[in-house]
Protein backbone atom coordinates (compact mmCIF):
# COMPACT_ATOMS: atom_id res chain seq x y z
CA UNK A 1 0.00 0.00 0.00
CA UNK A 2 1.49 3.32 -0.93
CA UNK A 3 1.66 6.29 1.03
CA UNK A 4 -0.52 9.65 1.41
CA UNK A 5 0.73 12.59 0.01
CA UNK A 6 -0.90 14.65 2.93
CA UNK A 7 -0.59 12.37 5.53
CA UNK A 8 3.14 12.78 4.76
CA UNK A 9 3.34 16.57 4.43
CA UNK A 10 1.45 16.79 7.65
CA UNK A 11 4.06 14.42 9.54
CA UNK A 12 6.61 16.69 8.30
CA UNK A 13 5.10 20.00 9.65
CA UNK A 14 4.45 18.26 12.94
CA UNK A 15 0.80 18.47 12.16
CA UNK A 16 -1.25 15.08 13.90
CA UNK A 17 -3.01 12.71 10.72
CA UNK A 18 -6.08 12.82 12.67
CA UNK A 19 -6.17 16.42 12.58
CA UNK A 20 -7.55 18.04 10.11
CA UNK A 21 -7.94 21.43 11.18
CA UNK A 22 -5.19 22.62 8.90
CA UNK A 23 -5.81 20.14 5.42
CA UNK A 24 -7.44 23.28 3.47
CA UNK A 25 -3.82 25.13 4.26
CA UNK A 26 -1.59 22.34 3.49
CA UNK A 27 -3.78 20.83 0.61
CA UNK A 28 -3.72 24.62 -1.06
CA UNK A 29 0.36 24.27 -0.87
CA UNK A 30 1.18 21.10 -1.38
CA UNK A 31 -0.96 21.65 -5.09
CA UNK A 32 1.32 25.37 -5.43
CA UNK A 33 4.46 22.75 -4.89
CA UNK A 34 3.35 20.01 -7.56
CA UNK A 35 2.69 22.60 -10.00
CA UNK A 36 5.83 24.01 -9.46
CA UNK A 37 7.46 19.93 -10.26
CA UNK A 38 5.27 19.96 -12.83
CA UNK A 39 6.84 23.30 -14.41
CA UNK A 40 10.28 21.53 -13.98
CA UNK A 41 8.82 18.17 -15.83
CA UNK A 42 7.94 15.85 -13.05
CA UNK A 43 5.00 14.33 -12.42
CA UNK A 44 2.08 14.11 -14.92
CA UNK A 45 1.98 16.30 -17.89
CA UNK A 46 -1.24 16.98 -17.52
CA UNK A 47 -0.65 18.20 -13.81
CA UNK A 48 -1.67 16.90 -10.37
CA UNK A 49 -3.43 18.01 -7.69
CA UNK A 50 -4.63 16.29 -4.35
CA UNK A 51 -8.30 16.66 -2.79
CA UNK A 52 -7.54 15.13 0.71
CA UNK A 53 -5.52 12.08 1.94
CA UNK A 54 -6.29 9.76 -0.86
CA UNK A 55 -3.74 10.44 -3.32
CA UNK A 56 -1.05 8.56 -3.12
CA UNK A 57 3.10 9.34 -3.79
CA UNK A 58 2.58 6.38 -6.27
CA UNK A 59 -0.55 8.46 -8.15
CA UNK A 60 2.45 11.41 -8.50
CA UNK A 61 5.46 9.54 -9.36
CA UNK A 62 4.50 6.32 -10.63
CA UNK A 63 6.57 3.42 -9.46
CA UNK A 64 10.24 5.34 -10.10
CA UNK A 65 11.65 5.57 -7.45
CA UNK A 66 14.46 7.63 -8.72
CA UNK A 67 12.17 10.72 -8.23
CA UNK A 68 11.65 10.23 -4.31
CA UNK A 69 13.55 13.14 -3.75
CA UNK A 70 10.42 14.93 -4.73
CA UNK A 71 8.93 14.04 -1.68
CA UNK A 72 11.56 15.71 0.13
CA UNK A 73 11.36 18.54 -2.55
CA UNK A 74 7.33 18.70 -1.66
CA UNK A 75 7.79 18.36 2.27
CA UNK A 76 10.60 21.47 2.76
CA UNK A 77 8.51 23.97 0.30
CA UNK A 78 5.09 23.38 1.94
CA UNK A 79 6.76 23.49 5.48
CA UNK A 80 8.69 26.81 4.29
CA UNK A 81 5.07 28.21 3.20
CA UNK A 82 3.15 26.51 6.27
CA UNK A 83 5.43 26.69 9.39
CA UNK A 84 8.73 28.85 8.38
CA UNK A 85 11.56 28.55 10.97
CA UNK A 86 11.72 30.78 13.18
CA UNK A 87 15.79 31.76 12.35
CA UNK A 88 17.23 33.34 9.32
CA UNK A 89 19.74 30.74 9.75
CA UNK A 90 17.47 27.51 9.39
CA UNK A 91 15.36 29.37 6.54
CA UNK A 92 18.32 30.15 4.58
CA UNK A 93 19.43 26.21 5.13
CA UNK A 94 15.80 25.04 3.91
CA UNK A 95 16.33 27.15 0.85
CA UNK A 96 19.74 25.74 -0.07
CA UNK A 97 18.10 22.41 0.12
CA UNK A 98 15.29 23.31 -2.10
CA UNK A 99 17.31 24.25 -4.75
CA UNK A 100 19.49 21.58 -4.46
CA UNK A 101 16.69 19.03 -4.85
CA UNK A 102 15.22 21.46 -7.71
CA UNK A 103 18.68 20.57 -9.48
CA UNK A 104 18.80 17.31 -9.08
CA UNK A 105 15.58 16.95 -9.96
CA UNK A 106 15.88 18.85 -13.27
CA UNK A 107 18.95 16.94 -14.15
CA UNK A 108 17.47 13.52 -13.54
CA UNK A 109 14.09 14.78 -15.81
CA UNK A 110 16.72 15.60 -18.48
CA UNK A 111 18.33 12.36 -18.09
CA UNK A 112 15.60 10.31 -18.51
CA UNK A 113 12.89 12.54 -19.98
CA UNK A 114 14.73 14.96 -22.19
CA UNK A 115 13.35 15.83 -26.01
CA UNK A 116 14.78 17.83 -28.58
CA UNK A 117 14.14 21.53 -29.26
CA UNK A 118 11.92 21.99 -31.71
Amino acid sequence: MGSSILTSVKKVCGVAELDTSFDVDLVLHINSVLATLNQLGIGPSEGFAIEDATSLWEDFLDTDTRYNPAKTYVCLRVRLLFDPPSTSYLITAHQDQIRELEWRLNVLREETAWTAPV
